[in-house]
């Protein structure tokens, strides 16, 4: 008797621990598959950037599983359309956790949404890594759950306005979106011209989704720049740019990486010459940075071609960032051990481009590279 109560009980606790086990198994997780969550606009005047970024992400995602897959198992993404508004990340970030049981989250985009986002896939302890934003919401005080692949609007306004200054020029206005967005770059412009003793000459701006910049034409054309920095996307940036040249304003345009460069020669044609652009990712229209070679190779093979090479290059290293992470993490996959993988990669190189996370630093990258629109539309450094 004593011996069958004792081989009971052992049954009993070996049963109890799979039962556990079972109940622990992580969302999104299965012996074959692992789900991936994305929300970023695709359709509407912003859907081209989403899209390049899922398009590369989806092709990286088909070559790992051809491959085999992370330890045997597929990536699948799954990808919601938030039009570019906060409201609709918001809820998207709420169906990828809980309805669709994404794993983790990549590739959002926009400041303000993936800043609201963050309360809820903080909240969750789900990890996002990239977004399209260099706000300092999403970096200071450091979030464990978002780990950005950019560099900050800081760095970007920062390598801006020294050249400007290098110029030796000193009226600067400022043209932003009323957003997360606009007012992250817009404090990064300031701070960047403070440096220099100077402070924006004048400031306009348009509401996101929006092409009514008459007020900011109006606002920034009676201090007559010599230079306007645009914290704006390629439709509003395009329409600005008209609307001065209609004032007889001619100065010095300067814009962030978001804009997409071929979207905003696509929209402007030849009046895009003489564009600045900052940007954040290596130029991607030669092979001579292997994360670059590494992406067009795979497009090629893919039967892709790219309308924002900008955004696709940035995708790709998004997805990079995300699979060594998995991979870091292990067999017995949780989102608390790639939380800590990715906190514990130190500085990590993807061909070219680096990478760098401590417990006490999400940033990512700081860089950035300075280009110009030249004839025919073409994106010269």
């Amino acid at each position: 008797m004593k011996r069958f109560r004792h081989r009971l009980a052992s049954l009993l606790m070996a049963s109890c621990a799979l039962l556990s086990g079972a109940a622990m198994a992580e969302n999104g997780v299965t012996d074959s598959t692992i789900t991936l969550g994305m929300s970023a606009p695709f359709s509407g005047p912003n859907g081209i950037y989403g899209t390049e970024m899922r398009e590369s992400i989806t092709a990286y995602f088909e070559q790992i599983n051809k491959g085999g897959g992370i330890n045997g198992r597929k990536l699948e993404l799954v990808s919601l359309d938030d039009g570019y508004e906060t409201d609709r990340a918001v809820a998207n970030t709420k169906k990828l956790i809980h309805d669709e049981k994404a794993f983790a989250l990549l590739a959002f985009y926009g400041s303000s949404p993936t800043t609201a986002a963050m309360e809820v896939f903080s909240g969750a302890k789900v990890p996002l890594v990239g977004t399209i934003s260099g706000a300092e919401t999403l970096r200071n005080p450091v979030n464990r759950y978002m780990f950005n692949v950019r560099a900050s609007y800081a760095n970007e306004t920062d390598a801006i306005v020294s050249q400007l200054a290098s110029l030796g020029l000193k009226n600067i206005a400022v043209f932003y979106q009323n957003d997360g967005f606009g007012k992250s770059g817009l404090d990064g412009v300031t701070a960047a011209l403070k440096k220099h003793g100077l402070a924006p000459s004048a400031v306009g701006t348009v509401e996101r989704n929006s092409l009514d910049v008459a007020k900011a034409v109006e606002a920034i054309s009676k201090v007559t720049p010599q230079a306007v920095i645009m914290v704006t996307l390629y439709k509003p940036t395009a329409e600005f740019v008209r609307q001065m040249r209609k004032h007889g304003q001619n100065p010095q345009f300067m814009t962030l990486s978001p804009v997409g460069a071929d979207l905003l020669v696509k929209e402007l044609g030849n009046d895009a010459r003489g564009i600045g652009i900052s940007q954040v990712m290596p130029y991607p229209w030669n092979d001579s940075n292997p994360l670059v070679r590494e992406y067009r190779k795979l497009m090629t093979t893919m039967g892709k071609q790219s309308q924002s090479p900008y955004y696709g290059v940035e995708g790709y290293a998004m997805a990079k960032v995300m699979v060594e992470g998995i991979k870091r993490a292990g067999k017995d996959l949780t989102r608390d051990k790639l939380t800590t993988a990715l906190e514990s990669m130190g500085s990590y190189d993807l061909g070219g481009y680096r990478v760098s996370y401590s417990t006490s630093d999400h940033n990512g990258s700081r860089f950035v590279d300075l280009t110009v629109i030249g004839n025919g539309g073409k994106v010269l450094r």
